[in-house]
């Protein structure tokens, strides 16, 4: 086996805030490697320290605009072919079941906690999207962003109800507790 580049994605289900893709290329090994969702954020924040300064990689975003107006599916089309094109491997695995049209991919069902350079690009894309998530939030406190990223809580949808959609949230995610029943 030649030189693998890991995949992977953060931020695809969440009703606010970027979809987040990375691609990751280890130079040497990085102890603790896990998917990032098994991961406590003080342990995928180190390392995330650990994996940058030992590898090769490239991060793609897609704010809620982008995927609004073109889908999530043509995104993550256009993420795959960007970190294909700005990272020189010999494999390219994808952590999920579905190359989206992509050639010269791989996929593997939770290679994310399997595979070190996919495990390695689940945490850069986690971290990276936490990350300005965290900063959104100090821009729109009134949506609590600190709490849910972005996610489809109870808290989240309440704030919604409350204060309508801001910039960062995502239009065309359909939400049952906002549509209007018909009884």
């Amino acid at each position: 086996m030649g030189i693998l580049c890991g995949i992977d994605e953060a931020g695809r289900g969440p009703l606010a805030g970027d979809l987040v893709m990375a691609g990751c290329i280890l130079h040497g090994k990085v102890e603790g490697l896990n998917d990032s969702k098994k991961l406590t954020a003080k342990k995928r924040e180190a390392l995330y320290e650990l994996i940058v300064k030992n590898a090769s990689y490239h991060i793609v975003k897609f704010c809620a605009k982008d995927i609004d107006d073109n889908g999530i599916s043509k995104c993550l089309k256009k993420g795959l072919i960007d970190i294909l094109k700005n990272l020189q491997a010999d494999e390219y695995l994808f952590d999920g079941n579905q190359t989206y049209g992509v050639k010269n991919l791989e996929t593997m069902v939770q290679a994310d906690g399997k595979v070190p350079e996919v495990s390695a690009a689940s945490i850069l894309a986690k971290v990276t999207h936490d990350r300005d998530i965290l900063e959104v939030a100090k821009k729109y406190p009134e949506y609590q962003f600190e709490k849910h990223k972005g996610y489809g809580t109870k808290l989240h949808v309440a704030m919604i109800k409350k204060y309508g959609y801001c910039a960062i949230h995502r239009k065309t995610y359909k939400i049952k507790a906002l549509e209007p029943t018909l009884f």
